[in-house]
């Protein structure tokens, strides 16, 4: 099966408001507010009719499911990340599965059993810490920067099984790469891929945009730049200097950033003319809001944007994956269940409401079904100091800003995901990362601070 550069089940939607909505009354739902992940819980009258048509055709959800399911979701993101920081160095990973979604969560200490449980999850006792597999993974991501492997198409930590798995087309690759890698097999499980990744370059996700005048990708999500609009998209779509045109083919801006291979991630600064909106193209069925970029926790639904093949849902198979095409490996994508085809690439992928990345590669197609992988937005907005327009990101600075009430706050200063500041007599968290501007401050700005 051919790979390319660019998923889960129905809950029962009672037992999946007790199951997950246990997890909302252990005491954990002020988690959110001393998390820099952005974003609240989604609200259901929000969600756009189109994702809840392709999580009913796709996950089997009516809409009433599909918007517990939704939220259940963003509850249990929270929790799993309170216990990856109470759990350290014993904490394995969280996921969800089975009809109820269950939240469980996996240690290498049994007396971790009583935190977990308490907090309202499964707890699973297992040989190996997360830690320990993603060192292992990142050994292998080390020697594929050096050159490339061939045969192995791709390797990601599974959660559930508690190994390091490595797909390859013929396992003595990879027993060459664990080798070069120093990696003990133990930590690892192989298996048979035919897998062909290789970038799409010619695609586009949500809107359209064109390269140079010739191949064509789509924009991930608008972002901001202090004051410059733009937006992030596929590494692979072009490098520093590129210019684009939008869908209606006018001129619209230039690759300011790009990293491919390594990552896949990418910014295109725009000119005027563009106004970012805090959207996902709904095609034809209403557009999706966008409200933040909190992480969704595997096993959770998620769903793409793209002009080739429209709204396509599925579930995160498995975070801080690795994929090699044949341009080189790529590190740090998700691992989805969601297909995509040639002119999706670049696009949107979101969760709820919650933006999770830009479509990076995968393998199959949208009548058989396949796997995709997107590059996370996250890391793209930090690695550039970018901010993410979302339902209450603000417009332009006013050009006479009032009088600063005092405060630790400051125009002018870049601030980093959980940086805390005051202002006014009030203590507040960053949420996303950025570079303040006047008429930013924290109280105006509720999608990049929040008061505590």
């Amino acid at each position: 099966m051919e790979t390319t550069v660019l998923r889960r089940r129905a809950f029962a939607t009672g037992a999946a408001a007790v199951a997950v909505g246990a997890l909302a009354l252990a005491g954990l739902t002020g988690v959110a507010s001393a998390d820099p992940a952005q974003g609240a819980a989604p609200t259901a009258d929000h969600l756009s009719p189109g994702l809840l048509d392709a999580m009913r055709r796709d996950l089997g959800l009516d809409a009433t499911q599909a918007k517990a399911r939704i939220a259940d979701e963003h509850r249990a993101a929270t929790v799993a990340a309170a216990l990856e920081r109470s759990l350290g160095a014993d904490f394995a990973g969280a996921r969800l599965s089975g009809g109820t979604a269950v939240l469980t969560v996996s240690t290498t200490d049994r007396s971790d059993v009583g935190r977990i449980t308490a907090a309202g999850a499964r707890a699973e006792v297992v040989a190996h810490s997360l830690g320990r597999l993603e060192a292992a993974q990142a050994a292998l991501d080390a020697v594929a920067r050096e050159k490339a492997p061939t045969d192995v198409p791709s390797w990601y930590v599974d959660i559930s099984g508690n190994r390091l798995v490595v797909n390859a087309a013929v396992p003595r690759a990879a027993d060459r790469l664990l080798a070069a890698a120093g990696v003990p097999r133990d930590l690892v499980r192989i298996e048979r891929s035919d897998e062909q990744p290789r970038a799409l370059a010619d695609l586009r996700g949500g809107d359209a945009y064109y390269m140079n005048g010739s191949g064509r990708c789509s924009i991930g999500f608008p972002v901001k730049r202090g004051t410059q609009n733009g937006f992030v998209t596929a590494g692979h779509c072009g490098t520093a200097g590129v210019t684009t045109s939008g869908v209606n083919q006018q001129a619209q801006g230039t690759f300011q950033g790009s990293t491919f291979p390594g990552r896949d991630y990418a910014w295109v600064a725009t000119n005027s003319n563009w106004t970012p909106r805090p959207l996902v193209n709904g095609y034809g069925n209403g557009d999706v809001t966008v409200t933040g970029s909190t992480q969704a926790v595997a096993g959770s639904s998620v769903c793409r944007s793209g002009s080739t093949t429209g709204w396509h849902c599925g579930t995160i198979q498995q975070h801080n994956s690795s994929v090699t095409y044949p341009e080189g490996t790529i590190t740090g994508v998700t691992r989805t269940s969601v297909c995509a085809e040639p002119g999706d690439s670049g696009g949107s992928f979101i969760s709820g409401s919650q933006a999770q990345g830009v479509t990076s590669g995968g393998s199959g197609n949208c009548s058989q079904g396949g796997t995709t992988y997107y590059q996370p937005v996250n890391p793209a907005l930090s690695a550039y100091g970018l901010t993410l327009v979302t339902s209450g990101t603000p417009t332009d600075p006013p050009t006479n800003p009032p009088t600063e009430p005092g405060g630790t706050w400051a125009a002018g200063t870049s601030y980093a995901a959980g940086a805390t500041v005051t202002y006014g007599g009030v203590t507040y968290r960053c949420l996303q990362g950025h570079t303040a501007q006047a008429g930013w401050q924290p109280p105006n700005v509720p999608a990049l601070w929040r008061a505590i």
